[in-house]
């Protein structure tokens, strides 16, 4: 059987992704907003938003296995911080 997140990996990884969603949202717009949503122009817009919803997909994921793995210590918010937590992160 392989070796489970501690909990602390859980948190590291939850921090991460976050950030990388949150950035890869905000490039998206970015682009949404520069150029046709449709078309060849509207292709790289589209591609960061399958890229952010795949995180979302794979950070559900990891909300359940943590919530299983460690339920004395599962907090949503290892996976969905709030806002204002976010600025907190190195």
């Amino acid at each position: 059987m392989k070796p489970r997140f501690t909990f602390e990996e859980h948190v590291e990884m939850g921090q991460a992704l976050s950030s990388i969603r949150d950035d890869l949202l905000h490039r998206s717009v970015t682009l949404a907003n520069a150029y046709p949503r449709s078309g060849p122009e509207g292709v790289p817009e589209k591609k960061l938003e399958q890229a952010y919803k795949a995180i979302d997909q794979a950070r559900s994921a990891l909300d359940s296995l943590l919530a299983q793995e460690h339920p004395r210590e599962f907090e949503p918010t290892v996976y969905y911080p709030h806002t204002e937590d976010q600025g907190r992160r190195a």
